[in-house]
């Protein structure tokens, strides 16, 4: 069984994040492309990373010390959590809003602001719970 951003998982979160053609089509219209990391708050670097091209996953695994545009960190639980249900914007400001979820690269605040960012944050969430 893999564990949460390691290699396999970030493969399979890869997988899903392609095979869902509206979040794609919602990233290409707004030309979106980064490497995003996911990890824990009390690590250094974090655990996985998605490398995203005009909305497509390209490339997923462990982090390798990629640039990163995004790097969100949780706690386990917390992150078990998110992708066990589905997450709006009111409980995604609100972890980010007490600290169970931190941008230590990316800036939420202008994120927040643009619905199409927001919505693709959003369903990012429940693309990454197909995984489980």
């Amino acid at each position: 069984m893999s564990e949460l951003f390691d290699e396999q998982w970030m493969k399979k979160y890869q997988a899903e994040w392609n095979k869902d053609g509206e979040f794609k089509q919602q990233l290409k219209k707004i030309q979106f492309s980064s490497v995003i990391g996911y990890g824990f708050p009390d690590e250094a670097r974090p655990r996985g990373c998605i490398i995203v091209e005009n909305g497509e996953a390209i490339e997923a695994g462990v982090y390798n010390g990629e640039n990163l545009g995004w790097d969100l960190r949780a706690k386990k639980n917390h992150w078990l959590d998110w992708l066990s249900r589905e997450v709006g914007k009111t409980s995604i400001g609100l972890a980010w809003s007490t600290g169970k979820l931190l941008f230590v690269e990316g800036d939420y605040k202008e994120l927040i602001k643009d619905p199409d960012m927001s919505f693709s944050l959003i369903k990012s969430f429940s693309v990454m719970g197909r995984t489980q």
